[in-house]
């Protein structure tokens, strides 16, 4: 019988992992605070494991502002100074400016699509190279396992869970985009 490939589903027992699994991975996100969340999370993570990011959240929602993209896209030179000096965050420079300037990207974004969300969902449907060449255009630090990480966990690409796992059934009734 042929071993499935790994899934985050094989997670799901795991105490950090377990509760982002089942109740966040592949829910579908309106919200631009919580789409900027995310997005900043998966730019955190580049080069580091899921957990750490996890573990770090609630720290790094009180360094950023609650994700609130107008309060970040506010951040000086001094909130650069104060995150950089932060063993809560992540103290990479390169995501701490990706941070202040995609949140200004994400200001751009409610002014032409009134969203976050409005501008994924005029790119909706596009295959993940696509996706990529959106974001390589719209924001900074979105490599291709960042662009997929974010568009998988909210919703916009398939491949969350897998179908035998019980967030499957879960996700596919709240409609998420991959689905329509």
């Amino acid at each position: 019988m042929p071993v499935p490939p790994p899934s985050y589903c094989d997670a799901a027992a795991h105490p950090v992992h377990g509760p982002y699994h089942d109740e966040e991975y592949g829910v579908p996100v309106r919200d631009d605070v919580a789409l900027f969340e995310r997005l900043m999370l998966e730019v955190n993570q580049a080069g580091l494991a899921w957990e750490t990011i996890l573990r770090k959240r609630a720290t790094l929602r009180l360094a950023y502002a609650g994700f609130d993209p107008a309060r970040v896209a506010e951040f000086d030179d001094g909130d650069r100074a104060r995150l950089l000096a932060d063993p809560g965050v992540i103290r990479n420079r390169l995501k701490v400016n990706a941070a202040i300037e995609n949140a200004r990207r994400v200001l751009g974004l409610r002014a032409t699509h009134g969203s976050f969300a409005g501008w994924l969902d005029a790119h909706h449907p596009l295959d993940l190279a696509g996706w990529r060449q959106q974001f390589k255009r719209t924001f900074l630090f979105t490599g291709g396992e960042i662009v997929r990480e974010f568009l998988v966990s909210t919703g916009y690409l398939p491949g969350a869970h897998r179908e035998s796992c019980p967030a499957y059934a879960r996700v596919l009734r709240l409609s998420p985009p991959w689905a329509s």
